[in-house]
């Protein structure tokens, strides 16, 4: 059962890095309830190997596990996988496929998506909050 409410929060690949670098505009996300706080599992794939690529295996399996402790992972279903798809169709190629699924995630629990992604702060139909990276 998905819950509805505007606490929810979904923390795209970026947010992801943002807090791992230390960027105290997004830590508080990270410590509000975990129920609250989710990551797709596609994002969460997207993070691990950007993060293997960058500072090698351990350095990214440390932080997927923190992740896990922290976030709720939505792991895909069905459904989102749908939902996802017909985000990337709608989009024509213009996002990634774990763009589209934190954007079906946003949607299904009828929250707030947090990103530094400009385009994903452009999507009139939800809500996101952008953080620039600097």
């Amino acid at each position: 059962m998905v819950r509805r409410n505007r606490k929810n929060i979904v923390i795209d690949t970026g947010v992801l890095t943002l807090f791992f670098t230390g960027d105290e505009r997004v830590r508080p996300y990270f410590y509000q309830d975990k129920k609250n706080s989710h990551v797709t599992s596609v994002n969460l794939a997207e993070f691990y190997y950007k993060t293997c690529r960058t500072l090698g295996s351990d350095v990214a399996g440390v932080r997927y596990h923190q992740c896990q402790q922290l976030l709720e992972v939505i792991e895909t279903s069905p459904e989102l996988s749908i939902k996802a798809g017909m985000e990337k169709c709608r989009r024509r190629g213009t996002l990634s496929l774990a763009d589209c699924y934190a954007i079906a995630a946003t949607r299904t629990l009828k929250g707030t998506l947090l990103t530094t992604d400009s385009e994903l702060d452009e999507i009139e139909d939800i809500d996101a909050r952008f953080f620039k990276v600097y």
